[in-house]
């Protein structure tokens, strides 16, 4: 039985230095038939120990889904697919391979091609479990694209193409995306043709890229095969929720374990060095976390931020610090996480000490919401939804007033993950909910909050879902000559509110071309500000043009549309000379609350006042770092006066 020195195997590799999370020094073999302990037997079992004498299905059937791929492939088809981004200079690709078989190379070559010849740039270590590769590649020129494969062996091989950064490009598109069922299994292409047609700049996979609960090395490689064909040449962001880490629902309450069925104990079912190995394939190839710090128990994190194209993404980990409910707060329904009672008091679940997104990631948000370099509009992406836009679950006649799985609860901790968001005029992109919706969201008042866009399942075979108030009457404000019957103001079943722009219900969830499933474009123009909702049906026609969208679609507003505050008053007009697009910060002076940080357009910008009182003005190129102006206060538009600012 081969035998791999670890710290042997690091010192040959540096890339794989982030990805091992063991002790340097230690002896892995590489066959080991039960590498998460006895206690749990069944992980990853398709792809460890003698995975080759196996039937695919044998080892262990899926919680949910038909028969994965056979993981025993031609030996020159053993590189699955590859994933990356690039950010800062720096290069990172994972690599995601077949199970290899005894006596074959333990290691994968990266290799470029410039001015037409191929040459290698790295090596790295095929980790066990797992069968994924990595590299990290500094001083990365983003200005050029540049073909790329990866090689194991002397046949197998998986091509694709690092794309430059399109910084000169208008409109920045990104594909939203999540919920990619495993009951319907092989490929996708009534999906991948129209992608290839819209051509993203980014893709996005917001969660539950597998629900082979406890075989995640096969399901990954399964979701691999499906999108490879627009993995292997763009970026690609792709971060794991519940069903990737093996749970129904998750609330990670920073990384301790959970005892309790269905989870809402808060923490991981599961071991630590499965839920590490889910995250390591997931989200390796993401830039390096602002916060490296594990959680509990050694769990890591990847909450971090990537710019493409001169849009700045803010990647959230919104499930793993956030808290679970029972035993914490009263139950209101017959699940600690679901409440039915009409009655009940939406305050008395809302109570101190309840995380959501967590102290670091709030301050995580803080600083990249004043940090503009490089960036023309700010996105948020996360797995869930700041809200609980969903009156039907699971069933058409299965109403529930509140889910505590969705983002909408702790309220308090969604008021201040929205406020950050506010600050920036951040837009927020997400999934999980199995029903593609668009809420402008509100905090003191309708509408003072972010825009937020759920998209669709990919493939919705798991668990329907259904925006229907239970009087079927619009609320107030209604999307003027909108051609679905219940947009307008509501609340929530949580208290949120909440403006219903866009909603896609499934006609018939028995019927796969009437699921409402499929995915999102978002489009944003760095020029006009302009950002435009899309929402596609899986089996659209996107040559068609709009009338081929779910009805609603779409949705198009302003970024500064994201701070839908009402004004008190308005500052000096600020004019600058020798200073392009600048960031401008605005700070209440007597309290020092934040009120927004954000790059403006032209060389004119007056901002606005939200509390009556003095105020602070920062200016700089990418930061607030730059003059400073104080004893502000906010008058009429017209009254308001200028203040020239030199750069």
């Amino acid at each position: 039985m081969k035998r791999i020195n670890r710290r042997h195997a690091i010192k040959l590799t540096a890339a794989g230095l982030g990805a091992l999370a063991l002790p340097p020094g230690e002896l892995v073999s590489q066959e080991t038939p039960q590498p998460f302990g006895p206690e749990f037997p069944q992980l990853d079992s398709l792809t460890t120990g003698p995975w080759w004498t196996k039937a695919a299905i044998q080892a262990g059937k899926p919680r949910t889904g038909g028969q994965p791929p056979s993981m025993d492939v031609p030996r020159a088809e053993v590189v699955a697919f590859a994933v990356y981004t690039h950010h800062d200079k720096i290069l990172k690709l994972t690599a995601q391979l077949f199970p290899l078989k005894p006596g074959e190379p333990r290691v994968a070559r990266l290799e470029f091609q410039r001015d037409g010849q191929w040459t290698e740039a790295a090596q790295a270590e095929v980790l066990y479990p797992g069968w994924d590769a990595h590299y990290r590649i500094e001083d990365w020129d983003g200005s050029q694209s540049v073909p790329y494969r990866v090689r194991h062996g002397e046949l197998a091989q998986f091509e694709g193409l690092i794309r430059r950064d399109p910084v000169d490009k208008e409109e920045i598109v990104v594909a939203n995306m999540s919920c990619n069922s495993s009951r319907t299994t092989g490929e996708r292409p009534e999906i991948i043709e129209n992608l290839k047609r819209q051509d993203p700049d980014l893709l996005f996979f917001g969660g539950d890229q597998t629900y082979r609960h406890t075989e995640h090395t096969a399901g990954w490689i399964e979701f691999g095969l499906q999108f490879r064909e627009i993995l292997r040449d763009r970026p690609t962001i792709t971060i794991p929720d519940d069903h990737d880490v093996g749970h129904g629902n998750l609330w990670g309450e920073n990384g301790k374990r959970s005892t309790l069925s269905g989870n809402a104990d808060g923490g991981y079912f599961y071991p630590v060095d499965y839920v590490n190995l889910v995250q390591r394939q997931q989200t390796w190839h993401l830039p390096d976390p602002v916060d490296p710090a594990p959680v509990e128990r050694g769990i890591t994190v990847y909450f971090t931020r990537l710019r493409v194209g001169g849009v700045d993404f803010a990647v959230l980990e919104d499930r793993k610090f956030k808290t679970g409910p029972a035993g914490k707060i009263p139950q209101m329904g017959p699940r600690p996480d679901h409440v039915n009672d009409p009655h009940y008091d939406p305050k008395s679940i809302d109570l101190p000490g309840l995380q959501l997104l967590g102290d670091r990631q709030l301050k995580f948000l803080r600083d990249w919401s004043q940090d503009w370099a490089g960036a023309e509009i700010k996105v948020a992406l996360s797995q869930t939804a700041f809200c609980g836009a969903v009156h039907m679950h699971g069933t058409r006649d299965g109403r529930l007033l509140a889910d505590l799985d969705c983002n909408g609860w702790p309220q308090s901790g969604r008021d201040r993950a929205l406020e950050e968001l506010r600050r920036a005029r951040v837009t927020h992109l997400c999934g999980d909910q199995h029903l593609a919706v668009v809420v402008k969201h509100g905090i003191q008042e309708f509408g003072d909050g972010p825009y937020g866009f759920t998209c669709p399942a990919l493939v919705n075979t798991i668990y329907g879902r259904w925006w229907h108030p239970a009087d079927e009457q619009p609320g107030p404000n209604p999307v003027p000559q909108s051609p679905l019957p219940w947009t307008g103001e509501f609340k929530d079943g949580l208290g949120n509110r909440i403006s219903m722009l866009a909603y896609a219900n499934p006609a018939d969830i028995r019927d796969e071309k009437q699921r409402a499933d499929g995915y999102g474009i978002a489009r944003f123009n760095k020029r006009t500000r302009q950002i435009v909702f899309e929402c596609w049906p899986r089996f659209s026609d996107v040559t068609q043009g709009d009338q081929a969208q779910f009805p609603g679609w779409p949705v198009k507003f302003s970024m500064d549309d994201n701070d839908g505050r009402r004004p008190v008053g308005w500052l000096p007009e600020l004019i600058f000379e020798g200073l392009t697009n600048p960031v401008v910060q605005v700070i209440e002076q007597a309290t020092g609350v934040l009120v927004s940080t954000v790059r403006v357009r032209g060389d004119r910008y007056q901002p606005a006042a939200f509390v009556a009182g003095k105020h602070i003005v920062k200016v700089g190129r990418d930061r607030p770092d730059g003059s400073t102006h104080t004893d502000l206060e906010p008058r009429e538009k017209s009254m308001a006066g200028t203040l020239t600012i030199k750069g």
